[in-house]
Formats: structure tokens, sequence, C-alpha cells
């Protein structure tokens, strides 16, 4: 279902397609336990039917146009390595900006081979 298409309708429409999306999502766990359910993803796409029927329900109730209801795009997160990586930056210039240290740049650490200080910890 659209919101735009839920905003259409009426309070009324709206409890009553709540109670018929909170049936089916009962409907679908149930068949999906006893292995009845051919396509699982009616489950997601009707528990998100029924949040999108709540979500206008409350908005409304709040005195919020459903107009009003804000809808924000998702910005695309770029990732300093990646740009670093494709201006033609080395690995270790890569690692540097991302933060990471490579194993060659850490230094070692010697390992104790004294059965006195293995015995004691």
């Amino acid at each position: 279902m659209k919101a735009a298409d839920l905003r259409e309708k009426s309070v009324t429409d709206l409890n009553e397609l709540r109670a018929t999306l909170a049936r089916d999502v009962f409907q679908n766990r149930l068949k999906n336990f006893t292995n009845r359910l051919d396509d699982t993803s009616a489950m997601r796409k009707t528990r998100r039917d029924l949040a999108r029927v709540l979500t206008l329900l409350r908005s409304q109730a709040a005195g919020v146009p459903a107009a009003a209801v804000p809808v924000e795009p998702k910005a695309p997160v770029a990732a300093p390595a990646k740009k670093a990586k494709a201006a033609g930056a080395k690995k270790s210039e890569v690692k540097a900006a991302s933060g990471e240290a490579g194993a060659a740049d850490a230094p070692a650490k010697k390992k104790s081979t004294k059965k006195s200080e293995a015995k004691s910890s």
C-alpha cells in the first residue's frame, strides 16, 4: 500500500484496515510457524502496511494534517577511504586516512619464553 493512498482514507476506514492487517499479521505468523506460508515476504509487507496505518492514525490523533507528515530522502554517505583510494593513493595513505593501522606499522611485541613468567600468569 502506498502512503499517499492511505492519507486519502477516513479515520474509520483506517481503523478497519488496521484491524484486518493486525489479523493478517497473526495469520501469517501462524501459517509460517506451521510451514503453510508460501510467500514469507508477505509477513514483512503486512507488518509494514500496519505500521503505516498506525503512523497515520497517531498523526491524525495528534492533530497533525496527513499531508504534513515529513518524508526524508536518504542521503548517500561516502567513506573518506574510498575517495583517497579512487584518487590513486597508496595503501598506507588510505589506511592512515581511515584510521586503520596495519601490522607493518605497529611495533612487534616479543613473546616471553621464560618458564617462570608463564607459570606466574
